[in-house]
């Protein structure tokens, strides 16, 4: 019982210090905490193909809530989330799984790519009974250009990524990509764009 007490103490601390690490008050007079969300765009061509196999995962939330609080309880369960679906899945191209350029799905075989480990969070997240409102698709450019799927999780302390690219939480000013396109908190099935917006990545690959 003390081991486990101590580890779920470790991987709390860990996530509750990573979080205030980002937050600290110097980053957040320079940065705002918020994504900077601009116009309506192109719905992703993945997403929209998602919604047809699984409608019901694509509607508009009931719930109103658009922010998470960020109490120990929820950081420690986002945090647990997305390391446990990181170790879960075995990245594999969607031209090697499904013989398709891009496609989203739920990785039910153990394997995907970045918009099935997000997919996955997603879910588990709102089964946890977390806000729809505030678990958002989001497509960014990694620094090599290429597209690439997160999740963004908008709490009362900022948006957090959640990246198959790593198990820490991080708000979205400390990660290395430029943000492209978000789901519309009031419905996942429009996207706007993220500040002054970026040429769309073709491919959602990473």
């Amino acid at each position: 019982m003390c081991c486990v007490l101590l580890r779920h103490f470790i991987v709390l601390s860990l996530a509750c210090l990573g979080f205030a690490m980002s937050s600290d008050s110097s980053q957040a007079q320079s940065r705002s905490l918020y994504l900077d969300l601009g116009q309506t765009t192109y719905t992703p061509t993945g997403w929209a193909e998602f919604c047809v196999r699984y409608k019901g995962d694509c509607e508009q939330p009931r719930d109103r809530a658009l922010e998470i609080v960020s109490s120990d309880a929820n950081v420690a369960l986002i945090y647990r989330v997305n390391k446990q679906v990181n170790e879960a899945i075995k990245p594999l191209p969607d031209m090697d799984h499904w013989r398709e350029i891009d496609r989203w799905d739920y990785a039910e075989d153990g394997s995907g790519d970045c918009e099935d480990y997000a997919l996955v969070k997603r879910k588990l997240l709102l089964a946890a009974g977390l806000p729809q409102g505030a678990l958002l698709m989001t497509v960014v450019r990694d620094k090599n250009l290429d597209g690439h799927a997160v999740l963004t999780v908008r709490t009362d302390r900022g948006d957090l990524v959640l990246d198959n690219m790593s198990d820490q939480l991080h708000l979205w000013f400390r990660t290395p990509y430029r943000f492209v396109k978000i789901q519309s908190q009031q419905d996942p099935n429009t996207w706007v764009t993220i500040g002054a917006g970026t040429t769309r990545p073709q491919i959602v690959s990473r």
